[in-house]
Protein backbone atom coordinates (compact mmCIF):
# COMPACT_ATOMS: atom_id res chain seq x y z
CA UNK A 1 0.00 0.00 0.00
CA UNK A 2 2.92 2.40 0.33
CA UNK A 3 3.41 2.53 -3.69
CA UNK A 4 -0.56 4.60 -3.15
CA UNK A 5 1.11 7.06 -0.60
CA UNK A 6 3.58 8.30 -3.25
CA UNK A 7 2.00 11.73 -4.06
CA UNK A 8 3.58 11.31 -7.64
CA UNK A 9 1.64 8.03 -8.31
CA UNK A 10 -1.04 9.76 -6.39
CA UNK A 11 -1.59 12.26 -9.06
CA UNK A 12 -0.63 10.16 -12.09
CA UNK A 13 -3.72 7.87 -10.93
CA UNK A 14 -5.83 11.05 -10.22
CA UNK A 15 -4.98 12.11 -13.53
CA UNK A 16 -5.44 8.48 -15.58
CA UNK A 17 -8.72 7.85 -13.64
CA UNK A 18 -10.13 11.24 -14.52
CA UNK A 19 -8.95 10.84 -18.00
CA UNK A 20 -10.14 7.59 -18.58
CA UNK A 21 -13.76 8.45 -16.75
CA UNK A 22 -14.21 11.44 -19.06
CA UNK A 23 -13.49 8.94 -22.13
CA UNK A 24 -16.40 6.57 -20.81
CA UNK A 25 -18.97 9.17 -21.01
CA UNK A 26 -18.20 9.98 -24.86
CA UNK A 27 -17.73 5.92 -25.32
CA UNK A 28 -20.50 4.12 -22.81
CA UNK A 29 -21.44 0.64 -22.38
CA UNK A 30 -18.24 -1.29 -22.52
CA UNK A 31 -17.63 -1.34 -18.73
CA UNK A 32 -13.91 -1.69 -19.44
CA UNK A 33 -13.07 2.15 -18.76
CA UNK A 34 -15.48 2.76 -15.81
CA UNK A 35 -14.38 -0.02 -13.67
CA UNK A 36 -10.38 0.80 -14.93
CA UNK A 37 -11.31 4.49 -13.91
CA UNK A 38 -12.98 3.90 -10.70
CA UNK A 39 -9.72 1.70 -9.33
CA UNK A 40 -7.95 4.88 -10.34
CA UNK A 41 -9.83 7.50 -8.57
CA UNK A 42 -10.16 5.22 -5.69
CA UNK A 43 -6.45 4.61 -4.91
CA UNK A 44 -6.19 8.27 -5.41
CA UNK A 45 -8.59 9.23 -3.23
CA UNK A 46 -7.00 7.07 -0.36
CA UNK A 47 -3.67 8.95 -1.18
CA UNK A 48 -5.56 12.24 -1.10
CA UNK A 49 -7.28 11.36 2.62
CA UNK A 50 -4.03 9.73 4.05
CA UNK A 51 -1.68 12.92 2.44
CA UNK A 52 -3.97 15.64 2.20
CA UNK A 53 -4.72 17.81 -0.32
CA UNK A 54 -4.05 21.52 -1.10
CA UNK A 55 -7.91 22.85 -1.30
CA UNK A 56 -6.33 26.08 -3.43
CA UNK A 57 -4.99 23.63 -5.88
CA UNK A 58 -8.01 21.88 -6.56
CA UNK A 59 -9.71 25.53 -6.68
CA UNK A 60 -7.48 26.06 -9.06
CA UNK A 61 -7.89 22.67 -11.04
CA UNK A 62 -11.89 23.26 -11.12
CA UNK A 63 -11.44 26.68 -12.37
CA UNK A 64 -9.37 25.79 -15.19
CA UNK A 65 -11.92 24.03 -16.83
CA UNK A 66 -13.54 27.90 -17.75
CA UNK A 67 -10.80 29.58 -20.02
CA UNK A 68 -10.38 25.83 -21.80
CA UNK A 69 -14.38 25.86 -22.87
CA UNK A 70 -13.88 29.80 -23.20
CA UNK A 71 -10.83 28.11 -25.85
CA UNK A 72 -13.12 26.14 -27.95
CA UNK A 73 -15.95 28.72 -28.45
CA UNK A 74 -13.47 31.70 -28.54
CA UNK A 75 -11.27 31.49 -31.53
CA UNK A 76 -10.20 35.19 -31.08
CA UNK A 77 -9.18 34.99 -27.60
CA UNK A 78 -8.01 30.82 -27.96
CA UNK A 79 -4.38 31.13 -27.08
CA UNK A 80 -4.71 33.96 -24.28
CA UNK A 81 -7.31 31.10 -22.84
CA UNK A 82 -5.25 28.38 -23.34
CA UNK A 83 -2.56 29.99 -21.58
CA UNK A 84 -4.50 30.73 -18.43
CA UNK A 85 -5.84 26.63 -18.50
CA UNK A 86 -2.32 25.51 -18.98
CA UNK A 87 -0.66 28.20 -15.91
CA UNK A 88 -3.38 27.19 -13.95
CA UNK A 89 -3.71 23.18 -14.28
CA UNK A 90 0.04 23.42 -14.30
CA UNK A 91 -0.10 25.17 -10.56
CA UNK A 92 -2.98 23.20 -9.14
CA UNK A 93 -1.07 19.71 -10.33
CA UNK A 94 1.88 21.16 -8.98
CA UNK A 95 0.44 22.41 -5.22
CA UNK A 96 -2.00 19.52 -5.16
CA UNK A 97 0.03 17.31 -2.81
CA UNK A 98 2.05 19.66 -0.39
CA UNK A 99 3.89 18.90 2.72
CA UNK A 100 3.40 20.75 6.30
CA UNK A 101 5.69 23.91 5.46
CA UNK A 102 3.50 23.93 1.89
CA UNK A 103 6.46 22.74 -0.55
CA UNK A 104 5.03 20.35 -3.14
CA UNK A 105 5.04 16.63 -3.51
CA UNK A 106 4.72 16.11 -6.34
CA UNK A 107 7.96 16.05 -8.74
CA UNK A 108 7.07 19.79 -10.82
CA UNK A 109 8.64 18.44 -14.36
CA UNK A 110 6.46 15.55 -14.08
CA UNK A 111 3.42 17.63 -13.40
CA UNK A 112 4.34 20.02 -16.61
CA UNK A 113 4.23 17.15 -18.80
CA UNK A 114 1.12 15.72 -17.83
CA UNK A 115 -0.40 18.81 -17.67
CA UNK A 116 0.88 19.28 -21.21
CA UNK A 117 -0.01 16.07 -22.51
CA UNK A 118 -3.37 15.71 -20.90
CA UNK A 119 -4.33 19.79 -21.93
CA UNK A 120 -3.46 18.60 -25.51
CA UNK A 121 -5.28 15.12 -25.33
CA UNK A 122 -7.89 16.87 -24.10
CA UNK A 123 -7.85 20.10 -26.78
CA UNK A 124 -8.08 18.03 -29.67
CA UNK A 125 -10.63 15.65 -28.63
CA UNK A 126 -12.77 18.44 -27.41
CA UNK A 127 -12.37 20.55 -30.61
CA UNK A 128 -12.71 17.75 -32.80
CA UNK A 129 -15.71 16.93 -31.24
CA UNK A 130 -17.14 20.55 -31.40
CA UNK A 131 -16.10 20.50 -35.11
CA UNK A 132 -18.34 17.25 -35.65
CA UNK A 133 -21.40 18.74 -33.83
CA UNK A 134 -20.79 21.93 -36.08
CA UNK A 135 -20.42 20.15 -39.37
CA UNK A 136 -23.48 19.59 -41.47
CA UNK A 137 -24.67 16.42 -42.23
CA UNK A 138 -23.16 15.09 -45.94
CA UNK A 139 -26.87 13.69 -46.29
CA UNK A 140 -28.67 17.05 -45.36
CA UNK A 141 -32.30 16.97 -47.43
CA UNK A 142 -32.70 21.00 -46.87
CA UNK A 143 -30.20 21.57 -49.49
CA UNK A 144 -32.18 19.83 -52.04
CA UNK A 145 -34.45 22.42 -52.06
CA UNK A 146 -33.60 24.60 -55.14
CA UNK A 147 -31.15 22.54 -56.62
CA UNK A 148 -31.64 21.48 -60.08
CA UNK A 149 -31.61 18.16 -61.61
CA UNK A 150 -32.83 15.86 -65.10
CA UNK A 151 -36.26 14.18 -65.29
CA UNK A 152 -35.20 10.30 -65.83
CA UNK A 153 -38.92 8.76 -66.28
CA UNK A 154 -42.09 10.96 -66.96
CA UNK A 155 -43.33 12.77 -64.26
CA UNK A 156 -47.31 12.29 -64.52
CA UNK A 157 -48.22 13.47 -62.01
CA UNK A 158 -45.17 11.08 -60.29
CA UNK A 159 -42.15 9.80 -62.07
CA UNK A 160 -38.20 9.98 -61.35
CA UNK A 161 -35.51 12.48 -60.92
CA UNK A 162 -32.02 12.80 -60.75
CA UNK A 163 -30.93 15.45 -58.59
CA UNK A 164 -27.97 15.93 -56.83
CA UNK A 165 -26.59 12.71 -58.10
CA UNK A 166 -29.12 10.28 -56.77
CA UNK A 167 -32.56 9.10 -58.24
CA UNK A 168 -35.30 11.06 -56.57
CA UNK A 169 -38.92 9.84 -56.69
CA UNK A 170 -40.16 13.13 -58.08
CA UNK A 171 -43.90 14.69 -58.05
CA UNK A 172 -45.37 18.12 -60.20
CA UNK A 173 -48.45 19.82 -60.43
CA UNK A 174 -48.30 19.61 -64.32
CA UNK A 175 -46.86 16.82 -66.37
CA UNK A 176 -42.87 16.82 -67.69
CA UNK A 177 -41.40 14.98 -70.24
CA UNK A 178 -37.85 12.43 -69.92
CA UNK A 179 -34.66 14.46 -70.38
CA UNK A 180 -36.27 17.63 -68.98
CA UNK A 181 -34.62 19.94 -66.70
CA UNK A 182 -36.46 20.86 -63.21
CA UNK A 183 -35.76 23.06 -60.30
CA UNK A 184 -36.48 21.18 -56.93
CA UNK A 185 -39.24 23.63 -55.06
CA UNK A 186 -40.19 21.94 -51.66
CA UNK A 187 -39.62 18.15 -50.25
CA UNK A 188 -42.02 15.51 -48.56
CA UNK A 189 -40.60 12.76 -46.98
CA UNK A 190 -38.31 11.22 -49.79
CA UNK A 191 -40.42 12.82 -52.50
CA UNK A 192 -39.24 15.62 -54.21
CA UNK A 193 -42.02 18.26 -55.32
CA UNK A 194 -40.53 19.78 -59.19
CA UNK A 195 -41.34 22.34 -61.43
CA UNK A 196 -39.57 22.51 -65.39
CA UNK A 197 -37.32 24.67 -66.11
CA UNK A 198 -38.17 27.08 -69.02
Amino acid sequence: MEIFLNPNIAYLFLVMGTLLGLLAVVTPGTGVLESVALLLLAAAGYAALTLGINPWALFALVVSIAPFLLALRQPKGRMASLAVTILLVIGGSVFLFTNENGQPLVHPLLALAVSLLTGGFLYLIVTKAVEIMHTRPANDLTTLIGATGEVKSAIAPQGSAQVAGELWTARSQQPIAVGSQVRVIRRTGFTLWVEKIE
